[in-house]
This record gives C-alpha cells, structure tokens and sequence, in this order.
C-alpha cells in the first residue's frame, strides 16, 4: 500500500487516521511529516486519533517535532508539545530540553501569548526537570 494514502484528506478523515495507525511504525515513516501537520489543531477530530500513535512512534518522531518548534506557528507547537512531546518516552523527550527551558524561562512575546511557557513548565514538571 502506498503510505499516501494514509493521509488524511479532511479533519474529519477518521477512516484514513485510523488506518494510519493501524499501518504502524515504519509504514508511516515517509509521511510522519504529514500526519504532524494534522495536529495543527487539536480540535480537529484526525488530531485525537494521530497524537498518542505519534508520541508512541519514539524516536523517529524527534525531527519533525523539531520543524514545528522552529516554524511560525506557535498554535501547532502549543499542540505538539502538550500532545506529543509530553508523552514521549523520557529519552527521547530529553533532546527538546533545552528548547523547552527556553520556552518556559525565556518566551518570545508571541510564545508567551500562546502559553508556550506554561506548556513547557508542564512538560519539564513531567519528566522531573526544572524551568
């Protein structure tokens, strides 16, 4: 099966979602970046059923963490690091700990708006780590 088509098409793409799942790690692995862009919102119906595989996926999941952290987009990273990186095994989650210091000691104006700060208090309190 092509992974592509495993993508959803809509935020109401249940079907698709659930079968990306389904699928597993590594069927995924050439779409992980577009499954991600599906957590933009957590309202979105696709974003419940795709964050805690994400999360399960470990390590391979770490680089596309990584580009919503450096995007613009402080909405996506809020989601992100509340649904995905918080639930990550501790290894893996140890190599965004300096961002996540960062975000809780040191917001941008616009990260602070978003709450960027408190949901990486949140993250760091999780694993045991201090702001």
């Amino acid at each position: 099966m092509d992974p592509r088509n495993l993508i959803p098409t809509s935020k109401r793409d249940l079907e698709r979602a659930q079968a990306a799942v389904e699928a597993g790690y590594p069927a995924v692995d050439p779409i992980l970046g577009e499954l991600m862009k599906w957590l933009q919102d957590y309202n979105w119906p696709v974003a419940r059923i795709l964050a805690p595989f994400l999360a399960s996926v470990g390590a391979p999941i770490a680089p596309h963490i990584w580009h919503v952290l450096r995007s613009d987009d402080d909405i996506w990273k809020y989601w992100v690091i509340a649904v995905v990186l918080a639930n990550l095994p501790e290894e893996v989650a140890g190599e965004f700990r300096p961002e996540l210091e960062r975000l809780c000691s040191k917001p941008g104006p616009h990260e602070k708006i978003h709450e960027l700060d408190e949901q990486a208090r949140q993250v760091l309190t999780r694993f045991g780590w201090h702001c």
